[in-house]
């Protein structure tokens, strides 16, 4: 396969050129050598114990393991696990933080302080903690100490739900799907769906679907808010991205993963006097510190630093040849890249114990000594940049795409009204009215096995120019920022006639860049506020407004979208779906499902038909709202100024839809 057809991305085209010459093997390459187990693609072989693997193939009502288990209840136990292991990824992230948030408050974690007062007392408020006299630091330990009880709770309901509306709140008790604790929802599934247990594919997928409530609700939610508490609440802020932003005549240093407090670390240490002395006594004018990934998205929003890209950038990165150091922590970190380094001079650093790497250094962070760890890596890199081999580097000359970044659920209402009277009530009418049609919410992960960014960006496209508002996170939102999707000027350009409005008078881009992929929580607030200001109905469920993974490659992004669901937002995936081998899946999550949350889970590869059902998801909601019917173009009259003359013969330019 060719460059351009394994990327839409120009710099990653040039990357994937050069690494083809110099027989380099990437994420690319493998994925067309390894084909996809048709069985295991499908959710149809089991795994489970060991009398298998059971490879179900057949008719739906023949097809049987050894135990008996049916293909319906092997499909729905591998999808359960799925929503597991995310739920599980999400939520030990946010553990992490909760744990750093303590530490801080008790001042034990010194290079970390409360960035964001106003947030920490909202947050204190959802916790029901009292804060009238309290210092702050007794306010934050209070609220982690309630977070960190959150994952152990063995009953009850997580204390976060009562920040869904009420009515979606009714639903998840009437279905028994809501969470007790993060941590026993974890493990309560995989116990359902290990060998004997759990043998209802519906009764399985009802637990599938708490346990995803337990990481949008939950996790997640917990995981942004402390990132919001301790590194800053975001706001918009401008930014480039591109394999293009690594500088010549600077010590390039990555930081990849997922968790941010170490990469707020590196953010701060990187201007410090010393390391900017350090570097230039070997040659550099300082340290160029770049994201990757969702870490990327983490300091992005906070701090506008430049982003190399999502998950299929991070060999390319290191192929550059630029890059003296990457230093990951937790997930999508590909295993290749330690060998992949060696061929370079690139030194990678792993920092948790939880995920180490052959051919790699191991630095373990620690948050009681954060900055010294940070100013200790960093001098590797440092170090490392007399190593640079001119004949091996690629600077890409491909112009980085400029951004605007940083778009939290609190600066959406801000921005609408000012601290004087912020509020959701302009985007209601302006949905009410038909000048935005819906809201997608675009997510998920890249997959080698799909043109990189292809899809998103076609969608991202596509919806605008369909008076559609886009959110983003993650991977998504990298794909959006590297093809210059998201700038204010972008809403002029490419919008329909009524989102340009709305977008014009705001200030804003037509695509919001909301942060990493916890920050899907997010998604979930607005949505909540929406709800709740009324006009819309009172739920979340029969909202217009649809979410789309549609590259997706992660078990997260299962988790996301289940909970997304359970929530009450129709969720469509592209890149296969993992539960096609049984209509029994199907029906459940496109049709039992929307008859119990007004949201179903569907899977569709062809871009034109996600668009398509997109669409119609959306039209469907403002129908049963009873909303005005969309109109292409109906608020894309220009005003006219009229003189004396018009006026008086009555010739007036009205809005579509006004009566005078």
């Amino acid at each position: 396969m060719k460059e351009n057809q394994r990327s839409v991305d120009p710099a990653a085209q040039v990357l994937l050129k050069v690494a083809g010459q110099k027989n380099i093997t990437t994420s690319f390459d493998r994925a067309e050598k390894l084909k996809p187990c048709p069985i295991g693609h499908q959710g149809a072989c089991c795994k489970i114990c060991h009398m298998g693997p059971c490879r179900l193939v057949g008719k739906e009502d023949e097809a049987e393991g050894v135990c008996g288990a049916t293909l319906p209840v092997v499909t729905a136990r591998n999808f359960a696990r799925m929503v597991a292991a995310g739920t599980a990824a999400h939520s030990d992230h946010a553990r992490d933080l909760a744990n750093t948030l303590l530490a801080a408050a008790r001042g034990e974690a010194k290079d970390f302080k409360i960035k964001d007062v106003r947030k920490l007392n909202r947050v204190a408020g959802y916790l029901n903690i009292n804060i009238e006299g309290k210092p702050v630091n007794k306010v934050a330990e209070e609220v982690a100490l309630k977070f960190i009880e959150q994952f152990g709770q063995q009953n009850g309901e997580l204390v976060y739900l009562s920040r869904a509306p009420k009515r979606r709140q009714e639903i998840w008790r009437k279905f028994g799907i809501a969470p007790r604790g993060i941590d026993r929802e974890c493990v309560e599934m995989l116990h359902r769906t290990a060998m004997g247990v759990d043998q209802e594919p519906n009764n399985i997928m009802l637990g599938a679907l708490r346990t995803s409530l337990a990481d949008g609700w939950g996790g997640s939610m917990i995981g942004t808010d402390i990132s919001d508490i301790l590194f800053g609440t975001p706001h918009p802020v401008t930014a480039t991205a591109s394999l293009d932003v690594f500088k010549e005549d600077y010590v390039n240093f990555v930081v990849h993963g997922h968790e941010p407090s170490f990469a707020e670390m590196l953010v701060e240490a990187t201007d410090d006097p010393e390391i900017v002395a350090y570097a230039k006594s070997k040659g550099a004018k300082g340290v160029n510190l770049v994201g990757m990934c969702c870490t990327a998205n983490e300091i992005l929003v906070r701090h506008g630093i430049a982003t190399a890209g999502g998950f299929l950038q991070q060999e390319l990165g290191i192929v550059t040849g630029m890059i003296e150091a990457m230093a990951v922590d937790v997930q999508c970190i590909m295993p290749a890249i330690g060998q992949l380094a060696k061929k370079f001079h690139t030194k990678i650093i792993t920092t948790t114990p939880k995920g180490k790497m052959v051919d790699a250094i191991h630095i373990q962070y620690d948050e009681h000594h954060a900055m010294d760890i940070a100013k200790k890596v960093l001098k590797i890199a440092i170090d490392n940049f007399p190593n640079r081999k001119k004949e091996l580097t690629t600077p890409v000359k491909v112009h980085p795409a400029n951004m605007v970044a940083g778009f939290s659920d609190e600066y959406i209402e801000y921005m609408q009204g000012g601290q004087y009277r912020g509020s959701y009530r302009p985007l209601n009418d302006a949905i009410i009215s038909g000048r935005i049609r819906g809201i997608v919410g675009l997510a998920g992960c890249n997959n080698p096995r799909i043109s990189q960014d292809s899809i998103h960006n076609f969608l991202s496209r596509e919806f605008i120019k369909n008076d559609v508002l886009v959110v983003q996170t993650g991977c998504s939102a990298h794909a959006s920022a590297k093809a210059g999707y998201m700038t204010p000027e972008n809403a002029l350009e490419n919008a329909g006639p009524g989102l340009r409005q709305v977008c014009e008078a705001i200030g804003i881009p037509p695509i919001l860049h909301l942060g990493s992929c916890v920050d899907n929580s997010r998604i979930l607030t607005i949505a909540s506020h929406i709800a709740e200001e009324g006009g819309l109905g009172d739920d979340i469920g029969g909202l217009p407004a649809v979410g789309i993974g549609p590259e997706w490659m992660s078990e997260k992004a299962i988790a996301i979208g289940t909970y997304f669901v359970a929530s009450g937002v129709p969720i469509i995936f592209g890149a296969g779906s993992p539960v096609s081998a049984s209509k029994t899946l199907k029906d459940i999550m496109e049709n039992k499902w929307w008859e119990m949350f007004t949201a179903g889970f569907f899977f569709e590869e062809d871009p034109g038909k996600m668009l398509e059902l997109a669409l119609k998801l959306i039209d469907t909601a403002r129908e049963r709202l009873k909303l005005r019917k969309y109109e292409p173009g109906a608020f894309g009259t220009e005003r006219v100024l009229l003189d004396m003359k018009a006026r008086r013969g009555g010739t007036f330019a009205t809005p579509h839809g006004v009566d005078v």
